[in-house]
């Protein structure tokens, strides 16, 4: 039984080194220095990001040329999270005082301004769509509680969730505003949602669970959440001030988020999105790196030391795409 046993875990070693072995990142040309945070991926062809200065960029050939601009009237705006649903149409969620929600349906060419809070503790932070129509923004807490702004129009128009609706958070808890992804949708009304900060904590439709990931910094804490159906889900994070930590960064639960588990062999730092990409695969990228996993998140494998904040997989099709800073964009490959 023993000399079974460890053959499997052998041959299992094996498999997976072969599988990380045959991935990799190809850095593309950006042409552009701006810092992506915003990233959203149509499909294997077709995708937009957006950041600092303004910026949008969007590619209908995978990422080999680039349509860049710098939305006029916002160039300063900092762009932290796009919504795309076609090569015509997207959403770009600007982050601070005044945060802004602006919609083109001409590739760019012309921006709507959809939403505008002029409050001076405005902070976006993310944005999510669970279908064309139905979407949702989470900003920073305001007078103790989540803010939060919902669509059910495509985003041509933007509701603020009543205050006594909205999670309570604790003192020096909030959310980054570090790669979109700290909120998913699982319906119009239901919602998985990750702090950090001071505390971390998962919301899930309003139901809070302390989080077993580093926290009590206000640099700590979870940054980014991915699902796979209802029961299974990823949170990961760290202390972005120690990219190279891997203290409790990576967790798993199969249960809906009763409970957690650690990884076996973790991220290799801190990462500020993970994203699921189908079967028992995932792929999470930080400030040194990027790992991916094909046993549901028990080992991850270092398969580039490129620097990215995001990484998402295409809505209708398999490609991976990553954005990040100094204009920095790539692809996930198969070798």
């Amino acid at each position: 039984m023993y000399v079974k046993t460890k053959h499997y875990l052998l041959l299992l070693g094996c498999i997976l080194s072969i599988f990380s072995a045959a991935q990799s990142v190809q850095v593309l040309s950006a042409g552009t220095k701006s810092s992506f945070r915003g990233l959203s991926v149509v499909d294997d062809q077709t995708l937009w990001v957006s950041g600092s200065a303004g910026t949008v960029g969007r590619s209908i050939d995978g990422g080999k040329s680039w349509q860049w601009l710098s939305v006029k009237g916002y160039e300063k705006t900092d762009f932290r999270d796009i919504e795309a649903f076609d090569a015509q149409t997207a959403i770009i969620m600007g982050i601070a005082s005044p945060a802004y929600i602006l919609k083109t349906t001409d590739a760019g060419l012309n921006w709507t301004k959809v939403y505008e809070n002029r409050d001076t503790s405005m902070f976006l932070d993310a944005m999510d769509f669970v279908d064309p129509q139905h979407g949702i923004v989470i900003g920073d807490p305001l007078q103790g509680r989540v803010f939060m702004a919902k669509t059910a129009d495509g985003g041509n128009s933007w509701q603020e969730v009543p205050l006594n609706e909205r999670p309570a958070v604790a003192t020096g808890e909030a959310f980054f505003a570090s790669s979109g992804t700290n909120i998913r949708l699982y319906s119009p009304n239901e919602y998985a949602l990750a702090s950090g900060g001071k505390q971390a904590n998962l919301f899930l439709s309003g139901k809070k669970t302390n989080l077993p990931l580093i926290q009590g910094k206000e640099t700590t804490g979870s940054n980014s959440i991915a699902l796979k159906g209802k029961k299974t889900l990823m949170v990961v994070g760290g202390d972005f001030m120690t990219k190279d930590s891997t203290t409790l960064n990576c967790f798993i639960s199969t249960n809906g988020g009763k409970t957690f588990t650690a990884p076996k062999n973790g991220p290799h730092g801190y990462r500020s999105c993970v994203e699921y990409l189908g079967q028992k695969s995932w792929i999470a990228c930080g400030l040194n790196g990027v790992d991916i996993t094909s046993d549901e998140g028990k080992n991850w494998s270092w398969i580039s030391k490129e620097s990215f904040h995001v990484c998402r997989k295409a809505k209708n099709g398999s490609a991976v795409y990553f954005a990040g800073g100094g204009g920095r964009i790539g692809k996930l490959i198969s070798n």
